[in-house]
């Protein structure tokens, strides 16, 4: 039996006051829609992501899987019946979920299709400390519920009921859409409700069940504050997950982390420290503070900062050193090298045990396309070096402080690139002495 997931991203997030679709605000790192997808994933077998007219960025992150356009916005149940032509004939059960719920787990997905095996429909609800605006579920005589009523359509009985509707139904798929298609408007809304299935399924002798979840993972994210509520709670789960893998945070609050951040055992980071996607940190490695990391990988025994910065396509080397306001750019920085100070380092290759001074740069851009440096193994690069790609250094090499390199320099030579230094005995004394009594023309304040 085939399972499938319907996930309602249609949504324009007015509350957000923003031109980004609603459902691609990010959470640590990656948008709210892919958070669901990737719980998705692990439990159905067929996703299918109902998006809006012109949300390009909606259908590349939904991407492998279908996508289909609600043209026309008249509410949740005709929404998820926008999906029904690419599930027709599907004969096992389809869930319907909101991408704005993007924290709810795969776990609870799970419990989710357990028990629509032991009812005819069953759907997701919480208790939450403030039921709010939330649909309220009705409980049935038969422990199960009779229907779901939104909040402005109840009255004060109702709103009165804890048990609150998460938005997440499952049932068998022919079923499902034909409850869809009967569903009517006839609300304060003028809207086809997704909810109304319920009492459809009800109406017909069909058993409906809830199934609990906590709110922290059913909160739904409608604006800015709840987008900072549900960060701060996933931050919250990152760090706690981080060291209980083994790596110490100095502060923890003030460490951000993404949502695929890989920390080994034994790494400590410092206080102010951002991981952007795609970061993995092996084993023994200090980060230090205000450093910046994305897309990179730090390996074994590594030092990184204060204030440094590792740009994507990045690999640090085994016990390898990048200092204070050093940035790396994708580059490999070998065993044992040090960038300590100063530093930008870009599109290269840096030998094991090499060592670059402060303040050198790697001119990697002609104002038409990038160029790569490679140093060899155990140069030298004095400080405030200018390093003009395309380069190479061979191993052992030297370059003196202050130099420019345009062309290659061979293993174990010594390059000087610099203008020849001159100086005129007294020429400082007679030169001050001009400047004293010429007639200087004093700026008008």
């Amino acid at each position: 039996m085939t399972r499938a997931a319907i996930l309602l991203a249609a949504g324009l997030g007015t509350r957000m006051r923003s031109t980004l679709p609603k459902a691609m605000h990010p959470i640590a790192g990656r948008p709210m829609l892919r958070h669901l997808i990737a719980a998705c994933e692990g439990v159905f077998d067929r996703i299918v992501v109902v998006t809006g007219p012109d949300m390009p960025a909606l259908e590349r992150a939904a991407a492998p899987h279908a996508t289909v356009i609600q043209h026309d916005r008249l509410g949740t149940g005709h929404a998820a019946l926008q999906a029904a032509p690419l599930l027709e004939g599907l004969e096992g059960d389809v869930a319907v979920l909101y991408a704005d719920n993007p924290l709810i787990t795969a776990a609870t997905l799970s419990r989710l299709l357990e028990a629509r095996e032991a009812a005819d429909l069953a759907l997701l609800a919480m208790r939450p400390a403030d039921p709010a605006r939330y649909g309220r579920v009705l409980p049935h005589e038969d422990g199960g519920i009779s229907r779901i009523v939104e909040w402005k359509d109840a009255n004060e009985n109702e709103r009165a009921v804890g048990l609150c509707n998460v938005g997440v139904i499952c049932a068998p798929g022919a079923r499902l859409f034909a409850w869809l298609r009967a569903l009517t408007n006839n609300n304060a809304s003028g809207e086809y409700y997704l909810t109304d299935t319920v009492a459809a399924a009800r109406a017909q002798g069909f058993r409906a069940v809830a199934v609990e979840a906590a709110e922290a993972e059913c909160r739904g994210i409608n604006s800015r504050i709840e987008l900072a509520a549900a960060e701060a709670a996933v931050q919250a789960g990152l760090r706690e997950a981080a060291m209980a893998g083994g790596a110490t945070l100095i502060r923890p609050d003030s460490v951000t982390l993404s949502f695929d951040t890989r920390l080994g055992q034994d790494v400590t980071v410092g206080p102010d420290v951002v991981f952007a996607p795609g970061v993995t940190v092996e084993d023994e490695v200090e980060i230090r503070a205000f450093s910046h990391l994305e897309g990179c990988t730090v390996r074994r025994g590594a030092t990184v900062g204060p204030f440094a910065r590792l740009r994507p396509g990045t690999e640090v080397g085994p016990r390898a050193h990048v200092g204070n306001f050093v940035e790396l750019k994708a580059t490999l920085l070998g065993e044992g090298a040090k960038a300590n100070h100063l530093s930008y380092i870009g599109d290269a290759a840096i030998g094991p045990g090499t060592n670059i001074g402060a303040g050198t740069i790697t001119c990697n851009y002609d104002g038409f396309a990038k160029h790569r440096t490679t140093v060899g193994q155990g140069v030298f690069i004095g400080s405030n070096a200018t390093l003009v790609a395309p380069l190479t250094l061979g191993d052992g090499a030297f370059v003196a402080a202050g130099s420019t390199i345009t062309a290659t320099v061979a293993p174990d030579a010594m390059a000087f690139g610099r203008a020849r230094q001159e100086q005129k005995e007294g020429r400082a004394a007679t030169f001050r002495s001009e400047r004293r009594s010429s007639p200087a023309k004093k700026e008008q304040p």
